[in-house]
C-alpha cells in the first residue's frame, strides 16, 4: 500500500474510532483475513482493545502481511477443531487473557461450538462476540440459546457494496482460473447455489458474461426472487446441478454434502465463496475420487467413468486474487470496531443483535468524508 493511501485509511479509523470510543478497558480476539490492507483495521482495533491475539483464517494469509502483524501483535493459528472442543477452547482463552473483559470477533462462527462454555466458566468475562459473516451468522442463530451478546454485521446494509463486489470477484478468479488452463466459461451452463447477496451478485454477472444461469436455494423465498429476475431456479441440488459445467457455491452452510457430488457432470468445474469445510463435504470423498493437481489451484477429482475440477481446493475463489473489493472493505471494518465498543459499553443483553440505523449512518459520512473523492 502506498504511504498516501495507508495515511487516508489511517485517518479514516482515527475518525471511526473517535465517533465510537471504547467504554473501558477490553481485550480483543481477532479472527482475520490477513491481506495487505488489514493492518489498518488492526490498528484499529488497537485503539480501542488491546489486541490479545490476531488469529488469520488459514487460506488467506498474505506472507508480508503476517510478518507485518507478528512484529506488533500476537498471532496464533486457527483451526474448527480448537473452538468445537469446550475444554480446549476454555484453556485457550485462559492462556491468552485469564481474567480479562473479553470481546470475540470472529468470521465464520467459529467460536460458536463453546460459546456457553467460554461465557460460564472463563476467569474473566465475554463481553461478546462481533461476527462478520454470514454462515458465522446462521452458526450463532442456531444456538438454542446465546450466553452473551452476538453483534451481527453479516446483514449489514453497510455490508452489501462488499458482497456485490466479493460476487464480481467471485466470477474474476474461477474466470482466470480456468483461462490458465485454455478454457472459457462463455456460453456454458453455470448453477448458482444459495442466492443471497453474493450468490445474487455471481448469478447476475455470470449471465453478464453470456452464461446460461440456474439458481437453487433451499428457500423457496429466495427461489421466488431469482425467478422474478429471470433466473431458472430448481427445487433440489441435484436437478441444479446436473446439466452444469460450472457450479458455484454461495450459501455458507454446505452447498454439497456427499451424495451431491455424483450429480456433477464430467468435466464440471466447482468452486466456492468461502471455507472449503463451511462449503463442501469434500473431505468425504478422499477415499473414494483420485485426487490429480491439473494446473495453479486446479485439482482433478476422478473415479471410473466420473471426474470433475474443484478450484483452489474448495477454499474462497477470490482469495486467490487477493479478494480486493477496493475500499468498500473499510466500511464492514469500520462497523466491526464501532461493534466491539458497543459491547465494551454493555450496550447489549444476551441474543443476536445488529448495529443501529444511526451508527451506519454515522460510518457511512465518514467513509464518504475519505474514500468520495
Amino acid at each position: 500500500m502506498e504511504s498516501p493511501e495507508r495515511a487516508r485509511l489511517d485517518a479514516f479509523f482515527r475518525c471511526v474510532t473517535e465517533q465510537f470510543p471504547a467504554g473501558g478497558q477490553v481485550t480483543s480476539l481477532v479472527v482475520t483475513h490477513l491481506l495487505s490492507e488489514r493492518p489498518a483495521f488492526l490498528r484499529a482495533m488497537a485503539a480501542t482493545s488491546t489486541v490479545g491475539a490476531v488469529l488469520p483464517k488459514p487460506k488467506s494469509i498474505d506472507q508480508q502481511t503476517l510478518e507485518t502483524v507478528q512484529s506488533v501483535h500476537t498471532v496464533h493459528g486457527l483451526s474448527r477443531e480448537l473452538f468445537a472442543d469446550s475444554t480446549r477452547a476454555l484453556e485457550y482463552l485462559e492462556d491468552t487473557a485469564s481474567g480479562q473483559d473479553v470481546v470475540l470477533v470472529d468470521i465464520g462462527g467459529y467460536f460458536a461450538p463453546s460459546l456457553g462454555t467460554l461465557a460460564e466458566k472463563f476467569s474473566g468475562r465475554v463481553l461478546g462476540v462481533v461476527e462478520d459473516t454470514e454462515n458465522g451468522h446462521q452458526r450463532y442463530a442456531a444456538l438454542d440459546q446465546l450466553p452473551c451478546p452476538v453483534v451481527s454485521v453479516a446483514r449489514s446494509p453497510l455490508k452489501d457494496c462488499e458482497d456485490h463486489l466479493v460476487g464480481r470477484s467471485i466470477v474474476f478468479s474461477t474466470d482466470a482460473l480456468v483461462r490458465a488452463r485454455g478454457d472459457i466459461l462463455t456460453s456454458r451452463n453455470a448453477c448458482v447455489i444459495g442466492f443471497g447477496k453474493v450468490g445474487r451478485a455471481i448469478a447476475q454477472t455470470l449471465r453478464a458474461h453470456d452464461l446460461r444461469v440456474t439458481v437453487h436455494d433451499t428457500d423457496p423465498v429466495r427461489r421466488v426472487q431469482a425467478h422474478s429476475q429471470g433466473f431458472r431456479t430448481t427445487s433440489t441440488t441435484t436437478e441444479a446441478v446436473k446439466d452444469a459445467e460450472l457450479v458455484l457455491c454461495a450459501t455458507g452452510n454446505l452447498a454439497l454434502r456427499q451424495r451431491d457430488f455424483a450429480a456433477l457432470r464430467n468435466g464440471a468445474y466447482l468452486a466456492s465463496v468461502t471455507s472449503s469445510e463451511d462449503e463442501l463435504e469434500l473431505t468425504t470423498l478422499h477415499q473414494l475420487y483420485q485426487r490429480i493437481p491439473v494446473g495453479d489451484q486446479l485439482t482433478r477429482y476422478e473415479i471410473t467413468g466420473h471426474y470433475f475440477y474443484v478450484l483452489a481446493d474448495g477454499g474462497a475463489v477470490n482469495f486467490v486474487h487477493g479478494a480486493a473489493v477496493g475500499t468498500y472493505i473499510h466500511l464492514v471494518q469500520a462497523e466491526i470496531v464501532a461493534a466491539t465498543t458497543a459491547l465494551s459499553h454493555g450496550r447489549f443483553h444476551p441474543g443476536l443483535h445488529s448495529m443501529s440505523t444511526t451508527d451506519h449512518q454515522a460510518i457511512a459520512r465518514i467513509w464518504l468524508d475519505h474514500f468520495d473523492r
